[in-house]
């Protein structure tokens, strides 16, 4: 068994997933990687001894399930999760179809849940772990016309880790949400970036979110991925691991008036919304 760390990363034959794969062989761990097409993995990070690619339909338990056993028989272990697969879906609520929206849901959170109830059972047997759930600031803030059902699905992932991470402290297992800002990788790309197939041109709004994502911010994105996999690194690394960990300035600044709107609608509302219990007899 290699003394050194093993990593399992979903999703990693492009976007941040393949530059975490490829900072993370890079420095010297043990990588299982996972894509639902090997070629495709292969093709963009080659062969390496410490590198076990994997195709895995992550929607399917069994197929998740033997790819976590497949990791343990070739590395010994697995030290780090990261459920990074998922693609983003564009489009109004009230024009994405149910099973648009179920799709997303199937592979943005159940897919991540089936990984989780894959590993669990080892990493519990270590007494030692940690897991990586990427998210995105659309799970943090929902004020994006158009991402509805995407933030809705980082959301759940945002909710289900903060779970995740109360129920491993026993077991010395650690949980991290990881809340993207924009990342110059192929997010926005149409192979990654789902559109409504019955569009109702009413909406506007949306429309013009929907093409500024496509045609403006694609590529353009400020956020450096490897930089981002660098920090992701250290924090599997330190001591005290986040349980939030907002990538790039502009998650920062997100993430910072969606809590300074909180604060005052609680303010404004405080003392309405308090008064709430029983009367107390004197």
């Amino acid at each position: 068994m290699s003394t050194q760390k093993t990593w399992y990363v979903t999703g990693a034959s492009k976007g941040l997933g393949f530059s975490l794969v490829k900072t993370l062989l890079n420095k010297g761990y043990n990588v299982a990687a996972t894509s639902r097409s090997l070629n495709d993995l292969t093709a963009v990070v080659g062969e390496h001894e410490n590198f076990l690619p994997l195709a895995v339909n992550i929607k399917d338990e069994g197929s998740v399930k033997a790819s976590i056993d497949a990791t343990i028989a070739r590395f010994g272990k697995v030290d780090v999760v990261v459920n990074n697969a998922g693609y983003g879906l564009t489009g109004a609520l009230e024009e994405l179809s149910d099973a648009e929206a179920r799709e997303n849901f199937d592979v943005n959170v159940f897919g991540s849940l089936n990984v989780i109830r894959a590993v669990m059972p080892y990493l519990r047997a270590q007494q030692s772990g940690h897991i990586f759930n990427v998210s995105s600031i659309g799970g943090f803030s929902g004020n994006y016309p158009g991402f509805g059902i995407y933030c809705a699905t980082k959301f759940a992932v945002q909710g289900f880790t903060e779970s995740l991470g109360a129920e491993g402290k026993a077991f010395n297992i650690k949980a991290t949400i990881v809340s993207p800002g924009y990342f110059r990788t192929n997010f926005l790309a149409p192979d990654s970036l789902s559109t409504p197939k019955n569009e109702i041109q009413e909406y506007k709004t949306v429309r013009e979110v929907q093409a500024a994502h496509q045609n403006d911010i694609n590529g353009n994105q400020a956020g450096d991925p490897d930089k981002a996999s660098e920090v992701m690194i250290a924090a599997a690394e330190a001591a005290e691991a986040p349980m939030h960990l907002f990538l790039g300035a502009d998650a920062y600044g997100v993430a910072a008036q969606k809590i300074a709107d909180v604060q005052a609608d609680m303010e404004a509302w405080r003392e309405l919304a308090t008064a709430t219990g029983f009367e107390v007899e004197a």
